[in-house]
């Protein structure tokens, strides 16, 4: 059913591309299309004609049923500044979460239409073929990818030195503009590690699934464990973990003071 409602929302997307876009604005730089807004309501419609009891949590609207114990999470177009400049990296982001674990990730890439998928112990596919993390282990051969906020605070001060360091110290860091799509890219094990602060639950809820799924390793930037509801995260293959997390330690130490 997860698969069905992104689907549905990212034939709407992929249709509206080509399209004059409606754009309103969140805060200065954080937009939000009537594309956003569509989605997410064929999406809601979806789970809400199947599932009139889950809980729903979307990016464009208040929660549906908080208290459920199934919650559908969903971002309805995830890069949605990236869809207005027709920048090609955009998608839907699908969660299901029981009792606060995900148990269902779908994430579609909608340029590339690569439609990411997990179910737990069941492991993560793209486009019904199965994908692991890579096996790189010595992070000066990684390549990473990371995501800045809307907020140019300490934190973003703070992620450009991490930007800057890595980007020294690796074969480079890319950044897409679309969290969903890093963890899927993590997953599939064409980048090695990502890392982003300023996150909200819409964000990570289907990629994290993917990638534990696919074999990586999530937490938090100081190596504490990682849920949703965590406004920053770090996610790898496993192999560099350590030492990302090594090299983000003064970072996050100098946050903290």
């Amino acid at each position: 059913m997860a698969v069905q409602a992104a689907k549905t929302a990212a034939e709407l997307i992929l249709s509206d591309s080509d399209k004059q876009k409606s754009v309103n604005y969140k805060g200065r730089t954080d937009l939000v299309t009537h594309t956003d807004k569509k989605s997410e309501q064929m999406i809601c419609t979806v789970i809400n004609e199947s599932f009139p009891d889950h809980g729903i949590l979307a990016e464009e609207s208040v929660p549906h049923l908080p208290n459920a114990n199934y919650q559908w999470i969903i971002d309805p177009l995830d890069g949605t500044t990236n869809f207005v400049h027709n920048y090609p990296s955009f998608a839907v982001s699908i969660g299901v979460h029981y009792k606060k674990s995900p148990v269902v990730g779908c994430v579609i890439e909608i340029s590339s239409n690569n439609i990411f998928t997990a179910i737990k112990k069941e492991g993560a596919f793209c486009n019904n073929n199965p994908i692991t993390v890579s096996s790189e282990k010595d992070l000066q051969k990684s390549l990473l990818v990371t995501g800045f906020g809307y907020k140019h605070g300490d934190k973003w001060k703070a992620n450009m030195n991490l930007f800057k360091s890595f980007t020294d110290i690796t074969q480079g860091v890319r950044r897409l503009g679309a969290a969903s799509v890093d963890l899927c890219h993590v997953a599939c094990g064409i980048v090695d590690g990502f890392w982003e602060f300023d996150l909200h639950p819409w964000d990570t809820a289907a990629g994290i699934l993917i990638l534990l799924e696919a074999g990586g390793i999530i937490t938090q930037m100081d190596g504490k464990g990682y849920d949703i509801f965590q406004n920053q995260i770090l996610a790898s293959n496993g192999q560099i973990h350590g030492a990302m997390l090594k090299n983000i330690k003064p970072i996050i130490d100098s946050l903290n003071h």
